[in-house]
């Protein structure tokens, strides 16, 4: 920009001379320099702060690394010929050898069987000894009550103290019966086990295992977590992947407009008249000879320079290279841009227009143009 204005400048200058027919000397060169350094650095400096530009725009988008939840070897990639093809949420990415996972799933639904048949055997003899008590309760009850009356009557002399020795003894069993019954019963509850919400503890823990191998057998089917494409897929049959954050076993990429986003770099100077709301515009290099209209959606109060993070060391400002600070600004974009061909990732140039000293926005806009007009060459095409 600053070399167009320059040359723009030194043309008319030429011109000038030329058709006022203003003699060359010192004096004349002086003067025209000085005008122009002072002239094009007030340009530049009011244009700068007001209308500020930035060749550091970018389409960010959001990638997924597809790591598996359970370790096996790799059977089957469902999208080994469907690389950078858009692929629905849930659909089939890759298989892992179930087989282990299957043997587990059978050797927990064995013994939650098990467990089933024990505790219902636990159950009916629980059902058993209470029914046992029960009886032996009422039992008791009846000879208390032939105890009372034979009492009664021994003390009105109805009955001799033989009758009334024999109900004594019949209590007396009564109750040592009772007392091995509920014994028996309290054994059998305690063999049983405890319970959750009313269901035996075992068969719980045993049904919370298989839905869990169960889990990890669904899990060997790697489905799509987004709307999506799977790229630069390596991955095939035979490959062991495990559930760890090493190596993924492929990269997703999410598609879905709400997961892009039209971001550029600027100075932090140059943004203090910047606010939300702000026209603007945008270049892609990837679209030679068109401008877009876009509006400023927000600029982003953190700048990753100054960010810190828990760590064992403490920081050392001189012992790296400190980067240059940029502030980020994100934009969305008015015109449409479907019919272009635009990849994820494409690089932008963006210029934003603010309310103060909107004459200059012009110049702005033509500068801006001319660079995309400059994208019709490029290296490869010489």
């Amino acid at each position: 920009m600053e070399i167009l204005l320059t040359l723009t400048y030194v043309a008319i200058c030429v011109a000038i001379f030329k058709i006022f027919r203003i003699p060359v000397n010192q004096w004349t060169l002086v003067t025209a320099a000085l005008g122009g350094i002072f002239g094009l650095s007030l340009l530049f400096i009011t244009m700068a702060y007001n209308h500020p530009f930035s060749t550091n725009g970018r389409i960010y988008f959001t990638t997924v690394p597809i790591l598996p939840s359970v370790k096996g070897r790799v059977v089957e990639v469902s999208v080994a010929n469907r690389t950078n093809e858009h692929l629905e949420a849930g659909e089939v990415l890759f298989k892992i050898d179930p087989k282990p996972y299957e043997y587990i799933v059978e050797q927990k639904r064995a013994g939650l069987a098990d467990a089933e048949a024990s505790v219902a055997q636990l159950k009916a003899s629980v059902d058993q000894a209470s029914a046992a008590t029960a009886k032996a309760k009422a039992q008791l009850q009846l000879a208390q009550e032939n105890y009372d009356r034979q009492s009664y009557l021994f003390k009105q002399n109805v009955v001799a103290q033989a009758t009334l020795d024999t109900a004594t003894r019949n209590l007396d069993a009564s109750k040592q019966a009772t007392a091995e019954v509920v014994a028996a019963e309290d054994r059998a509850r305690q063999a049983y086990g405890a319970t959750v919400d009313g269901e035996h503890s075992a068969i719980v823990r045993l049904r919370n295992e298989l839905a869990d191998a169960q889990y990890d057998l669904d899990q060997t089917v790697v489905r799509a977590p987004t709307s999506g494409f799977v790229t630069e897929l390596a991955l095939r049959p035979g490959v062991y992947v495990v559930p760890a954050p090493f190596r993924p076993a492929a990269i997703f990429v999410n598609d879905s407009q709400k997961d892009q986003s039209l971001a550029a770099a600027f100075q932090q100077n140059a943004l203090q008249r910047v606010r939300a709301g702000d026209e603007a515009e945008v270049l892609f290099k990837a679209i030679p000879g068109r401008v877009f209209k876009a509006k400023v959606r927000l600029v982003i109060d953190a700048i990753a320079g100054g960010q810190l993070q828990t760590t064992g060391t403490l920081l050392n400002p001189g012992g790296a290279e400190v980067p240059a600070d940029r502030a980020l600004v994100v934009f969305d974009l008015v015109d449409d841009t479907s019919g272009y061909q635009l990849p994820l990732g494409s690089a932008a140039e963006a210029a934003i227009y603010t309310e103060h000293f909107h004459e200059l926005s012009l110049l702005r806009k033509i500068l801006l143009r001319m660079r995309s007009w400059k994208n019709y060459v490029f290296p490869e095409s010489l």
